[in-house]
């Protein structure tokens, strides 16, 4: 059992995903987020003469990771859910995952740090799509509703 799964198990309201699945994808976001800031590391020592072709992959890789990161981070959190924000967050990191795995892939063939990286954006694309249809609004923690940002007035 992951910490992460260990983490879900011991919260105490009740969370309406399935744990194991849960603390699959929040641990594939991690993994593929480390995957990815390693790869673009790898790619900024590789020399300086491919250096150009390699920008764009490294510009994904860094979005993808932070995407990543961020989305294990909101898909951690449970008190006053918002199935909505969770959703968005899922879709971006869905979006990211595709993203950078096509671009590391157009490196495979000459770069295993690319292959490598290409294979955790695609296995965490597919947990996230998986999930994708448990974060409804009715999937929500039992727990105290979300507090509503108070609105502001409109000037006269």
């Amino acid at each position: 059992m992951t910490y992460t799964e260990k983490m879900l198990d011991a919260y105490p309201a009740e969370i309406n995903i399935d744990h194991r699945q849960l603390a699959s994808v929040i641990d594939a976001l991690e993994a593929c987020a480390q995957a990815c800031t390693a790869c673009a590391d790898a790619c900024l020592s590789e020399p300086a003469d491919r250096l150009p072709m390699l920008s764009r992959c490294i510009r994904d890789n860094l979005d993808c990771a932070a995407i990543c990161s961020t989305t294990a981070a909101v898909l951690s959190r449970h008190t006053g859910y918002d199935a909505n924000l969770s959703r968005a967050q899922v879709q971006a990191a869905i979006q990211a995952t595709k993203t950078c795995g096509d671009s590391c892939s157009e490196h495979s063939s000459r770069h295993e740090h690319c292959r490598i990286c290409a294979e955790a954006c695609r296995e965490t694309e597919r947990a996230l799509k998986a999930l994708m249809p448990q974060l409804e609004p009715t999937s929500a923690t039992t727990g105290p509703p979300s507090q509503s940002a108070p609105q502001q007035q409109q000037p006269r």
